[in-house]
């Protein structure tokens, strides 16, 4: 029962009372990530670790002297993180065998809190992609795919057909931690944002994703896809969580100069009762195309709820929206050129055993180690950042971010607190039918909605609002404004506090695990 309940007011509680002890929360969240193992979440699983982490923190616990709210939590990190001793592969036969001799500061803040690292979860090659269907170690399976409220809705288009044929994907590219928080295998997760990949798992999959302000959280140890948009992203089942992970991971880091100077003081989030004094933003340009009917009544129905609670709900407009993902696709690829070149085959990683010559290895190396994604990224990127190329469109590139972030600026100085908006188009959309397009098509309707916030570097949560037709979540987000993550998540608390997002029923998958799901709650655990 103890894997329903919150970090900071139930776990860590349970933890201190000695009702469970850190050891057996961890054999019980890895006994999971065996039964759900046809999920494919992780890549790899640090049981002995996690086992030798777990009977430390019991013996702090013995001591009364717990390192804190994490002392004993099992948590999970998406493998393009740097880990000590564990295999970081980034999902890529580029860095297959691949052991860091470092940890990732996050990583490093989490473990000195006595957070317990369960293991590695699956991605889409090098974290591009926004379904986590592009991995070498092949895609993720979205939990809800195997959920009493999807089965009852989906109806087999044959007697043969099963849930083999039709599962739903998890988003991407962190769905590997998405999938890993919501088959409760473990409390929270990391992934990486750089243009949704945190937000769009987060609603596919019935959790919370939250894509801090750029520079309040380390990117030092994040294998970086670009450089300028990069933040590492939190997963959680409820908001208060992700508030308790962010207490634990933001400040400054000597590693990286991009992170703020100023000390980041943790907070614990307020019950939110009066919301009058709350001005909400609805940005017209976000009815994009291909958004489902489904969500934009949700999203009129959220607004609605804001409305009718007291709060001030104005539409506005961010007029430069409708350039960002052409804008986003330049930018990202340029960055993606430059950052792949360090993975040569000559100091770490995949090597070539073709030896002609140096650059024939190094050719190679790349042809071996890159999926077709990771490979057409950086040929794009590089033709971009060509001399005669490079003012026409790098340049401009630049110059139409700046106008998409002065659009939020602009916004946020009219006196509107939070910008609500759909996380998705739709909802998850079965393996069979996503893998229909090419990664590159599927990255720029996927990333619509979210990818602005990352060009702004603005901090946002998808919080999980309602289940689809289908059976499945859908979920909307909400943008603050820089660095005002305490405002952002107190209106996202008091959202899902009046939502009510349902548990996820996990039945019994005979084929796959010989035991039963437990029907464990989902959205909160507090």
């Amino acid at each position: 029962a103890v894997l329903k309940d919150g970090l900071r007011s139930q776990v860590s509680a349970a933890l201190k009372e000695g009702q469970v002890t850190p050891t057996e929360l961890c054999q019980r969240c890895l006994a999971l990530i065996k039964s759900t193992k046809f999920l494919n979440a992780y890549i790899t699983v640090a049981e002995e670790t996690a086992l030798k982490q777990a009977e430390e923190s019991e013996e702090r616990y013995k001591r009364g002297q717990p390192l804190g709210i994490l002392d004993g939590i099992p948590i999970a990190v998406k493998d393009n993180f740097n880990t000590a001793g564990i295999e970081t592969t980034c999902a890529s036969n580029m860095l297959k065998g691949y052991i860091s001799p470092y940890n990732a500061t996050v990583v490093q803040k989490l473990l000195d809190q006595g957070a317990v690292l369960l293991g590695k979860t699956n991605l889409d090659e090098f974290a591009m992609g926004s379904g986590s269907t592009d991995g070498v170690f092949g895609p993720v399976r979205n939990p809800w795919s195997y959920s009493k409220q999807y089965k009852e809705k989906s109806v087999p288009k044959s007697h043969s057909e099963d849930e083999e044929s039709n599962w739903v994907i998890t988003g991407g590219s962190s769905g590997g931690s998405a999938a890993a928080v919501s088959s409760f295998t473990c409390f929270a997760a990391l992934g990486s944002d750089t243009g949704g990949s945190t937000r769009n798992p987060a609603a596919h999959c019935g959790v919370v994703g939250l894509k801090p302000t750029y520079g309040l959280i380390s990117r030092h140890g994040l294998i970086p896809l670009v450089n300028s948009m990069d933040v590492p992203g939190i997963l959680t089942r409820c908001v208060d969580d992700a508030a308790v992970l962010l207490g634990s991971l933001a400040g400054h880091d000597p590693k990286d100069s991009t992170t703020i100077q100023d000390d980041f003081k943790p907070f614990e989030l307020p019950n939110l009762t009066d919301v009058s004094k709350l001005s909400i933003g609805i940005p017209k340009e976000y009815h994009a195309p291909g958004l489902s009917s489904e969500i934009l009544a949700l999203w009129s129905k959220a607004a609605n709820l804001f409305k009718n609670a007291g709060a001030k709900v104005v539409e506005v407009s961010l007029p430069h929206t409708p350039y960002s993902i052409v804008c986003y696709h330049v930018l990202c690829t340029a960055e993606v050129a430059s950052n792949m070149a360090r993975f040569d085959g000559l100091e770490y990683g995949h090597r070539s055993d073709k030896k002609d010559s140096t650059e024939s290895m190094y050719a190679a190396t790349r042809r071996e180690g890159f999926n077709d994604v990771v490979r057409g990224r950086i040929l794009s990127g590089n033709y971009f950042l060509l001399k005669q190329n490079y003012e026409k469109y790098f340049v401009k590139a630049q110059k139409v971010r700046r106008l998409i972030a002065n659009d939020f600026v602009k916004v946020f100085r009219s006196g509107v607190d939070i910008l609500l908006t759909p996380t998705t188009l739709s909802d998850a959309a079965p393996y069979t039918e996503f893998i229909q397009e090419d990664n590159r098509t599927r990255s720029a309707q996927n990333d619509i909605l979210t990818q602005a916030a990352n060009m702004a570097g603005l901090p946002a949560i998808s919080v999980p609002t309602a289940l689809s037709e289908r059976g499945l979540p859908v979920g909307l987000q909400f943008i603050g404004r820089s660095f005002q993550e305490k405002q952002l998540l107190t209106v996202a608390k008091w959202f899902e506090k009046q939502v009510q997002f349902p548990m996820i029923q996990l039945e019994e998958v005979k084929r796959h695990d010989n035991g039963v799901f437990q029907h464990q709650k989902s959205a909160s655990f507090s």
